[in-house]
């Protein structure tokens, strides 16, 4: 860490409580991994995003894990885990629950939905009407749901994983800005390499099933999101994320002037709070109590692409998004 950097008294205590957590998820990661090939860095980021207390949007082609890492982690982590598959006709009720008539008692009664759960699979949820979609964001935001004028908490950890198909777009609603901006990630799930590949197919040809061991709890999560928020983190990095986030509102107060007709809209406020949040989640990962400029740099793209909203301009000269956010990153002197 930089010397100029001042450390508060009791960093070391933090730092031996980030050692005990990250010792804890290296044996979820390897449990994770007699399952899973490959794919460590989503692996990672899913961890982050859980310790966060956030959500992550995977998007991907079809038939790369995405179901089988999921529920594999929810086993290990000791955590309930439900998968919705969002289809045109699904509607809010068939996520959040609704009231049925009970003819033997004469009155109404909830019968919930599968958002109540620890760990929830939104799969392909763009295939859902913006209706349904939008069943998700109370529980997303406030971690509750309400059901006919009845409010009801949601079990804590709640985590959601939406995955979404980036080259099917018939019969789709894309996620409306407001919704897709509650995700505190997004990640992008690549094909494996040529090894891993000869590894899967061995694996099922072989009928694999190890036995899994279950390695935490559901509230000892609650306790380490508890500690995240802890972490500490110097003004430097924080002004750092700062810089961040307005460079993509205001390029041309960065000396990235070429930037500002391709960016329509910058990240907003909730992008500084995920990148601070998730910098921490992966300090404790490493085993630091503290922040560094590399663990932002690290998050910058997975918080970012889904935040910034892209010219028409930039669409016709084939920038993406990913483009825009490594100059910015490049802009920006880190602490």
């Amino acid at each position: 860490m930089d010397e100029s950097f001042e450390l508060p008294e009791d960093i070391e205590e933090k730092n031996e409580k980030a050692k005990l957590i990250a010792e804890q998820f290296e044996r979820v990661r390897k449990e994770v991994a007699k399952l899973i090939v490959g794919q460590d860095s989503i692996i990672e980021r899913l961890l982050i995003a859980l310790l966060s207390d956030g959500h992550v949007l995977l998007e991907g082609l079809p038939g790369l894990g995405k179901t089988m890492m999921i529920s594999t982690l929810a086993r290990v982590i000791g955590c309930n885990f439900k998968r919705v598959q969002f289809t045109p006709d699904l509607l809010p009720a068939d996520i959040i629950g609704t009231k049925v008539y009970n003819q033997k008692t004469l009155s109404f009664e909830t019968k919930i939905g599968p958002i109540f759960t620890n760990i929830l699979l939104a799969d392909e949820i763009n295939r859902a009407p913006p209706k349904t979609q939008a069943a998700l964001l109370e529980g997303m935001q406030e971690r509750q749901v309400t059901i006919s004028g009845d409010t009801l908490k949601l079990p804590k950890p709640f985590f959601v994983l939406a995955t979404q198909n980036p080259i099917e777009l018939e019969g789709t609603y894309p996620l409306p800005e407001a919704q897709v901006d509650r995700f505190l990630l997004k990640v992008m799930v690549s094909y494996p390499s040529r090894e891993e590949e000869i590894a899967i197919m061995d694996r099922i040809a072989a009928n694999y099933n190890p036995e899994l061991e279950k390695i935490l709890e559901s509230k000892e999560i609650v306790c380490f999101q508890r500690f995240v928020k802890d972490v500490y983190m110097d003004e430097k990095i924080k002004k750092y994320i700062a810089d961040i986030i307005f460079a993509s509102r205001r390029p041309e107060e960065f000396e990235l002037k070429d930037l500002k007709p391709l960016v329509e809209y910058g990240a907003s406020p909730r992008a500084s709070i995920s990148l601070a949040l998730a910098s921490k989640a992966k300090a404790v990962l490493e085993g630091r109590g503290y922040v560094i400029p590399d663990d932002v740099k690290a998050l910058a793209f997975d918080v970012l692409r889904h935040r910034l909203i892209l010219s028409y301009e930039a669409e016709a000269e084939e920038i993406k998004v990913d483009d825009v956010i490594s100059r910015i990153i490049e802009a920006i002197e880190p602490p």
